[in-house]
């Protein structure tokens, strides 16, 4: 097998084997509670029958994609960025503020999306930016920093969430104003179906290809994998390994500010409220770990983990809990890590036999010499 071939079979090795694993627990736990596993199964496959789970998939897979990509960007520094799910809350209730605000009255309706998505980034940022500067002008571990940013988030949220503050009581519901028609971003409708496309899924295809082309085709993406790789080297060959921190850290809070806004400015709601999808940040550290950090190995595990949230309402028509669909998301997580590290020794192995094959035919030709 080609180099190129046995990286690719190796690499997808971990993520399938994890997943035929996860499916083979899945199935024991049935059979010991008592439900036929091939039931379960087929009906997960058959929900995607239905276009409306289909296209729900999609839409919730650029979310999961680009709160995947707003780790994996610190991952790729070997910074865990735990505080993605804070920092999206509070950049969405933010931009929907200003985005429902009479401030944005009179601008066409492009420039209002347009400040939305910018403010979201920059809030985004600050907040993962409050982490990074802690770390390097006072040596605070962002693991530690970011879950405590996470709480304080909430906190702030709720505060400013608040009627008197920017909320406003709809009913039961409490929420930013609702954003008028010239501040949303059209969607696609789809024939038979009543879930329309989101076209701000695009922003996940934005993002990945930025992503990919930052990290494959340019210098500041060959120093953060460096630093990442082998800090001290990089310091040696003269990268600043605090500023590529504050770099890769102010980058994945951008990120991570516009995974809320398919939802904001494409959703039905059109505003956020307490009702706004929570624990997109956490859902992104598995997607990362899952897709290896990879631009395109995180598009088929956002797919397969929205695939999964997508079909679990329709294990109760066969009489089974759709807690079984966090089991499965679990178990794979947990055998992913498991199988990386077996694919990981693996090649290892092939490789230091190929180099003692190498090494034996060349003393072979020097002794006939």
């Amino acid at each position: 097998m080609a180099l190129s071939g046995r990286k690719v079979a190796l690499g997808a090795a971990g993520p399938l084997g994890a997943l035929v694993v996860a499916a083979i627990i899945s199935a024991a736990i049935l059979l010991v509670t008592k439900h036929n596993p091939f039931e379960a199964f087929g009906a997960m496959g058959g929900a995607f029958s239905k276009s409306r789970v289909l296209i729900g998939t999609l839409n919730q897979a650029a979310s999961y994609y680009l709160a995947a990509v707003a780790v994996a960007i610190g991952f790729k520094m070997n910074l865990l960025n735990i505080g993605v799910d804070g920092q999206y809350r509070l950049a969405a209730m933010l931009a929907a503020s200003l985005a429902g605000s009479s401030l944005m009255d009179g601008l066409p309706s492009f420039v209002r999306v347009g400040l939305t998505l910018v403010v979201a980034m920059v809030v985004g940022a600050f907040w993962a930016g409050i982490a990074v500067w802690l770390k390097v002008s006072r040596g605070v571990s962002e693991v530690i920093s970011t879950i405590m940013l996470n709480a304080i988030a909430t906190a702030v949220v709720a505060y400013l969430l608040s009627p008197g503050r920017l909320a406003v009581q709809s009913g039961n519901n409490l929420g930013t104003a609702v954003i008028p028609d010239a501040g949303l971003v059209p969607t696609i409708a789809v024939g038979g179906s009543i879930t329309p496309i989101y076209t701000l899924a695009l922003l996940a295809v934005v993002v990945g290809v930025i992503y990919a082309f930052l990290l494959n085709r340019t210098i500041f993406g060959f120093s953060i994998k460096a630093t990442g790789m082998n800090p001290a080297a990089a310091v040696a060959s003269g990268i600043s390994a605090k500023k590529m921190a504050v770099s890769a850290m102010l980058i994945s809070g951008a990120v991570a500010g516009l995974v809320g806004m398919p939802e904001l400015l494409n959703g039905p709601a059109a505003q956020y409220s307490i009702n706004f999808p929570a624990g997109l940040g956490f859902t992104g550290i598995a997607i990362a770990l899952l897709g290896r950090n990879h631009p395109v190995g995180i598009i088929f595990a956002a797919l397969l983990w929205s695939a999964l949230d997508s079909s679990s309402n329709s294990l109760q028509g066969v009489g089974v809990p759709n807690q079984l669909v966090t089991i499965m998301q679990g178990t794979i997580l947990l055998a992913v890590v498991i199988a990386y590290e077996i694919v990981r020794r693996y090649g290892v192995g092939l490789e230091q036999r190929e180099v003692a094959r190498a090494l034996a035919a060349t003393q072979k030709q020097a002794v006939a010499a």
